[in-house]
């Protein structure tokens, strides 16, 4: 069987293998041979807004309760509030249905475990063993029960506001774009419970609507109403919750290595950054370690994925991590990413400096970067394709110190990013398409 988990959990078009009911209940009924205990039976579950997740959420509870779990319904709740949740009640498991930032027709399963914290490798891949057992196995001779959460938004809000003690909001103005996803309830809740005035965007979720033309991908009509409200900032969320782009006063959008570069000043500033040291990717804009280096902040460099940034913080003892897709982890916080309590930890940062976001993010000057999502029918290793490896070689070589060049395959999709960064915007655009053709003729999809 192909390899179920990417670099997110489990996506795929809804309907279609592996997002199938069928597939759903062999990996609820996995994840609960798999992490039910005598001790904690429970699974909490949560989705996002996609008209697929009921059928997906039933199905991955009838596989729990058939191996005897006992499955927690919180309905529609940001990513981040499962694995809350999940820490709460005590479960053994937590499971979150989303596709994240995709298309609504996508859908895409997550499993934490009973802390909160997403899986590693080498556990999904003892996991995956199990669905395929299950997907032929014999069901438990003990059946567990359904149960909904009627306060899961509540606590999550309420865990939300106490992460920030000490913050309050009163006197901003601030908008906020829910993409008509998971945070279309929480985000307006937490930030008008804090004392800010807010205009909210894209909260009317009717099942198709999520992402489209909205949110963490799409800040367009943010910016506009930013400046049109004179709001002190704008919020964008993508469809699960667990990432945020934000925009200042002037209604520029940051960059995801901007707010974190923020964050990291803020945070040695009140003398809560451990170590001095921040994880990010290789996808991180060569602007954010020489900003950090300049606060004398250390900077480290793991692989693409909020996963890769976890087991690096955790072996380098920082708390504080991210991904320039506007991902950023608190893990004097949280145990996983999450767009409104970083969104609340920019606003903290405003209210400690006294200062407008546009001025904190000016710490980091953005070298121009390009990046190209080259559509492929197959993902060798780059090395082996002697076109794509000569290409970037050329280009490197005639960048030298002045940029960089990275290039990837997605791991949820059949597409190879293309990243370069440069001195101009002009020369980094040219370079970016030399090599993004060079792909297209060698593995691009016909």
């Amino acid at each position: 069987m192909k390899k179920l988990f990417g670099t997110d959990g489990i996506r795929g078009v809804a309907n279609r293998h592996p997002m199938t009911p069928e597939m759903a209940v062999a990996i609820g009924r996995a994840v609960a041979a798999f992490f039910k205990t005598d001790s904690s039976t429970r699974v909490v579950i949560g989705k996002d807004t996609r008209i697929s997740g009921d059928m997906l959420e039933c199905a991955l509870a009838a596989g729990l309760c058939s191996m005897g779990a006992d499955a927690c319904l919180c309905g529609v709740l940001p990513t981040p509030g499962v694995a809350a949740i999940a820490a709460k009640l005590g479960a053994c498991a937590g499971i979150v249905i989303s596709a994240s930032h995709n298309p609504y027709a996508d859908n895409g399963i997550k499993v934490f475990d009973g802390k909160g914290f997403k899986l590693s490798e080498s556990i999904e891949g003892e996991l995956e063993e199990q669905i395929v057992k299950e997907r032929h196995g014999s069901s438990s001779h003990v059946v567990g029960r359904c149960d909904a959460i009627m306060d899961a938004l509540d606590y999550y809000g309420d865990f939300l506001i106490n992460s920030v003690p000490d913050l309050s909001l009163e006197g901003l103005r601030l908008v906020l774009d829910c993409s008509h996803g998971a945070t279309f309830q929480a985000a307006p809740d937490v930030f008008s419970r804090m004392g800010a005035e807010i205009f909210v965007l894209s909260d009317k979720p009717d099942g198709v609507n999520i992402n489209a033309g909205c949110g963490s991908q799409h800040p367009e009509a943010l910016r506009k109403a930013v400046v049109k409200h004179k709001a002190h900032a704008g919020f964008a969320f993508d469809g699960d919750g667990d990432r945020v782009i934000a925009v200042d006063e002037t209604g520029r959008v940051l960059t995801g290595d901007q707010a974190l570069a923020v964050c990291a000043v803020h945070m040695k500033q009140v003398e809560r950054l451990v170590g001095n040291r921040v994880v990010a990717t290789v996808m991180s804009n060569m602007g954010l370690k020489i900003a950090l280096k300049k606060q004398g902040i250390h900077l480290s460099l793991a692989q693409v994925g909020d996963r890769y940034v976890m087991e690096m913080m955790k072996s380098e003892g920082a708390i504080l991590g991210g991904e320039d897709s506007g991902h950023t982890l608190f893990l004097d916080r949280h145990t996983t990413g999450d767009g409104i309590l970083s969104a609340l930890q920019l606003l903290e940062a405003m209210r400690t400096a006294s200062k407008p976001l546009s001025k904190l993010a000016g710490i980091m000057s953005v070298f121009p970067q390009i990046l190209i999502n080259v559509p492929v029918s197959e993902k060798p290793d780059i090395e082996t394709v002697a076109g794509i490896r000569d290409a970037v070689g050329q280009v490197e070589t005639r960048l030298g110190d002045e940029g960089r060049v990275l290039v990837r395959y997605s791991g949820t999709q059949a597409l190879c990013r293309v990243m370069v960064e440069g001195p101009s915007q002009k020369e980094t655009r040219t370079f970016a398409e030399q090599i993004a053709e060079k792909v297209r003729v060698t593995i691009g999809k016909a």
